[in-house]
């Protein structure tokens, strides 16, 4: 079954719920508008299915490896990154001064789904690379700038991420790889990074490591650590390549999925030193790789809703074709095919409610984004901001951990056959599974939305957040159909449950942090289903005109049965987390450590 780009729905959530036309009025992003999304995504659609989604099976079946120093990529992985670096898909939203495009993040968000929704191996490349030129653009000098945002963005050279090590884990306290100062401005630096997500690679000439390392008589702890740019290729001042680093790809990781991405164990320094420079100032690295590490968090967010929108096209596609057992209502003397059978139209409304909804709030995430950066008011940048930072864990941290719920639904449909590696759903499946993981486990980016997007504000955010939801509670009330009042009280509950939470939050966090604490995954999954859930009642209102006006029947009946579903089926969950957050930390916390 080949993947087919949802460009329909995207565009739905991109003018509709993100308001495309207001981002497309903000300076820079004048030539942003519809008419210019629709025309990329088209072509971005095309490359993906045409090129990348095919390679997606043979990385599962012929995975990246390591042979005499060298990492080998799958067969047709070199070819299809000249493609999509040639199309300039690199550099979409990226400044056109270093030759990017400079198109809204509000559409790039659209392509990046597609690109991870087509082979989401290949598309992890391209995903660090991004977080290595935002952390350039903030932090880099305008010399550091010159030489590397330029090829980064036209795809010459890629970029990684190296923080991990094997002692310290997501504890950076703990990172003992070193920089040693020499007297001509640069850095030696020595030991090793693990989990370096295409850290070796043949698709490109140079690949620019961004790495966490502590100068020599540094403070202990995370306020000892810088940030380094170390390329495998040396970089002369003119721009032309050098001798190689002394940095060196020694294993590379068998894992449960995403094999065909070559995720590394990187050695710095074992002869003589690999030579870096300082990003930025001394001792602020963490800082710094805090901007590449919400960048990739926002992208795995969207690999979650590329890999659902996968496993739900399969799934209807295998749901369509096998035939097996007569309607339980007697409609049929045969057996038909299973779409027609209740529990698996409601295993594929799950798939579809999930997904749709969590592409509706990623993509209102990034229009906060593009607002945050370019609108003209100071203070609408400030909210924006403020907005965007509360999404991030949700986008991260609820749409992967609905794109395993949709994956895993999507082997359940296949019945016997799911577990058959052949069909191809369970790829999609052990794939996901790493999405809860990298860059911060659900559990961290839980941990960041009570501390620093609830806690740290007074719950100021989530509350602003909560009264622009009751807003849309009134326009329910008002439009009066039966889905309507449906999701109207399912949103009431789900939002009064969330500010119940954000009050518990807020009151208990530093007197009994163990019991905020002991909720805070459900508490992300809380507040993921309602921002996903309110994205859903806004396309409820949108179809629900549309169809007033004589537009598009079928797609916009679609859009409500959704909703609906969504309200009755989703939102319906959100009064029982809150009710686990705030009445069931004892059960979480009493029993004793040795009886485990």
């Amino acid at each position: 079954m080949t993947y087919r780009a949802p460009i329909k729905d995207m565009m739905f959530a991109i003018t509709e719920l993100a308001d495309l036309d207001a981002v497309a009025r903000m300076p820079g992003f004048e030539d942003a508008g519809r008419d210019t999304a629709q025309a990329v995504l088209e072509e971005c659609a095309r490359l993906n299915e045409e090129v990348v989604a095919p390679l997606n099976w043979t990385g599962d079946r012929e995975p990246s490896a390591l042979r005499d120093g060298q990492v080998h990529t799958t067969h047709g992985f070199r070819h299809a990154f000249r493609q999509f670096a040639e199309g300039g898909w690199q550099g979409l939203q990226h400044p056109v001064e270093f030759g990017g495009q400079g198109l809204p993040k509000t559409i790039a968000a659209a392509c990046m789904e597609m690109l991870n929704s087509a082979n989401l191996s290949f598309a992890l490349c391209p995903l660090l690379t991004d977080g290595a030129i935002e952390a350039l653009l903030t932090a880099g000098s305008a010399e550091q700038q010159r030489l590397y945002l330029p090829r980064l963005i036209d795809g010459t050279w890629t970029g990684t991420m190296n923080l991990t090590e094997p002692q310290a884990g997501s504890d950076l306290a703990a990172v003992r790889t070193r920089a040693e100062p020499q007297p001509d401005g640069t850095y030696r630096i020595f030991g090793t990074k693990i989990y370096i997500t295409y850290g070796d690679h043949d698709m490109a000439e140079n690949i620019v490591h961004l790495v966490l390392a502590r100068v020599t008589g540094a403070p202990e702890g995370v306020k000892g650590i810088s940030l380094f740019i170390v390329p495998k290729v040396l970089v002369n001042a003119d721009g032309s390549l050098g001798a190689r680093n002394d940095v060196q790809c020694v294993s590379l990781e068998h894992k449960l999925g995403i094999k065909a991405s070559p995720t590394a164990v990187l050695q710095y320094g074992d002869h003589g030193g690999a030579v870096g420079t300082l990003v930025g100032q001394e001792n602020r690295g963490l800082e710094y790789m805090f901007i590449m590490m919400n960048a990739a968090r926002y992208a795995v967010g969207m690999q979650g809703v590329a890999l659902a929108e996968r496993a739900y096209q399969k799934a209807v596609a295998y749901a369509r074709e096998r035939v097996q057992s007569r309607p339980v209502d007697g409609s049929a003397a045969k057996a038909v095919a299973i779409v027609h059978h209740p529990d698996v139209k409601r295993m594929l409304m799950t798939m579809r409610a999930l997904t749709e909804g969590c592409r509706a709030m990623a993509v209102v995430g990034a229009a906060a984004h593009d607002a945050s950066h370019a609108h003209p008011d100071a203070e609408a940048r400030r909210q924006n901001q403020a907005v965007y930072e509360f999404l991030v864990p949700l986008i991260k941290g609820f749409s992967t951990e609905m794109s395993h719920e949709v994956t895993s639904l999507g082997v359940q449909v296949h019945g016997g056959m799911g577990f058959i590696e052949e069909t191809g759903a369970a790829q999609y499946y052990r794939d996901a599974k790493i999405l809860t993981i990298y860059e911060g486990t659900t559990a961290i980016q839980a941990n960041d939305l009570v501390g620093r997007k609830t806690m740290r504000d007074g719950g100021a955010t989530a509350r602003a957040i909560a009264a622009r939801i009751a807003e849309t509670e009134a326009d329910l009330g008002r439009r009066g159909s039966a889905a309507a009042r449906a999701m109207q009280a399912r949103l009431t509950a789900a939002r009064e449950a969330f500010e119940q939470v954000v009050t518990f939050v807020c009151e208990h966090g530093k007197s009994n942090p163990n019991a905020v604490f002991a909720g805070s995954v459900p508490y992300l999954m809380l507040a993921g289903n309602l921002m996903a859930g309110w994205q859903m009642a806004r396309a409820l209102l949108v179809a629900e005109q549309q169809l007033a006006d004589g537009v598009e029947s079928e797609f916009m009946k679609a859009k409500i049965a959704t909703a609906r579903f969504y309200a009755d089926h989703i939102l319906s969950r959100v009064p029982g987390l809150r009710d686990s957050i705030v009445a069931g930390s004892e059960a979480v916390t009493s029993m004793a450590v040795e009886a485990f």
